[in-house]
């Protein structure tokens, strides 16, 4: 079998949390070279686990990262990416930066940074356990071949898909990127619902889980939208009927909608606060 040549792509991660070891570790289970990984964490504990880990090669700082790099990743929190990304001018050479920074623009990476090879990703946190879902925007200095090296990266912890409108990034924040969250709220408020009722905290906590994963898998499973796989369960003057007219003459789609709509805003929020 011919050796992808992906997997020996020189990369440099900047930070070593959790989305970077999520990254690193999906990327070695699919045959990446722990060679040719580099990691920048100030935070020497988290410099020695990824190097007991994975075996990869970690520093410091950036004072001695390679300038060789296919790709540098910026896996740091917003409020630190203009400073990370200035300590990065003339260090990356022709690598493409991809940044997993919620609300950070390609724009604002290439100002700070001086290279405007950017790609801008936003994972979630199901990518900790390699079913993540990320949207990706390329700016228009991207090859075909740094968008493959994108999707290679992004793929390794889950599904990966590019769009074309940067200013989508922040529907795909609000979307996927918090949307881990919704689910997390929903198991709360049905197992609330449940407990209140009289099932045991555990009973109820444990079935709302699998209704919900179950769910999940009929949805990515099946050819059928969600609309009909829900009629489909739905029988007339049934339990389900019931809880569905509930949920409606509640407004639950208007509710959904306002809730992504604040996070779109709050995306557009930060972007404005890091250019500042």
């Amino acid at each position: 079998m011919r050796s992808n040549p992906l997997h020996h792509a020189r990369l440099i991660f900047i930070g070593g949390g959790n989305m970077a070891r999520s990254l690193i570790g999906g990327l070695l289970q699919r045959g990446h070279q722990a060679s040719a990984i580099h990691v920048v964490e100030p935070n020497a504990p988290l410099r020695q686990a990824l190097q007991n880990d994975f075996g990869v090669t970690c520093h410091a700082d950036n004072s001695n990262i390679r300038t060789d790099a296919d790709c540098v990743l910026l896996a740091v929190k917003p409020q630190v990416m203009r400073a990370v990304c200035e300590g990065l001018r003339d260090k990356i050479g022709n690598a493409v930066l991809l940044s997993v920074a919620a609300g950070i623009t390609t724009t604002q990476i290439a100002d700070w940074t001086g290279s405007s090879i950017v790609v801008r990703c936003m994972p979630n946190t199901p990518a900790l356990i390699g079913v993540g879902a990320s949207g990706l925007f390329a700016a228009a200095s991207v090859s075909e071949a740094q968008r493959a090296l994108a999707s290679h990266l992004l793929e390794a912890v889950g599904i990966a898909r590019w769009i074309e409108d940067e200013a989508q990034m922040d529907i795909v924040t609000a979307l996927s990127g918090s949307g881990p969250a919704y689910v997390f709220y929903l198991v709360e408020a049905m197992s609330a619902a449940a407990t209140e009722l009289g099932l045991s905290a555990d009973t109820a906590r444990d079935l709302a889980i699998q209704t919900c994963l179950g769910a999940a898998r009929m949805l990515s499973e099946s050819d059928e939208p969600a609309d009909a796989l829900r009629r489909r369960v739905t029988s007339p003057g049934g339990t389900t009927q019931a809880a569905i007219e509930s949920l409606q003459a509640n407004h639950f789609t208007q509710l959904i909608a306002t809730a992504i709509n604040a996070a779109t805003e709050r995306g557009k929020t930060l972007s404005a606060a890091a250019g500042a």
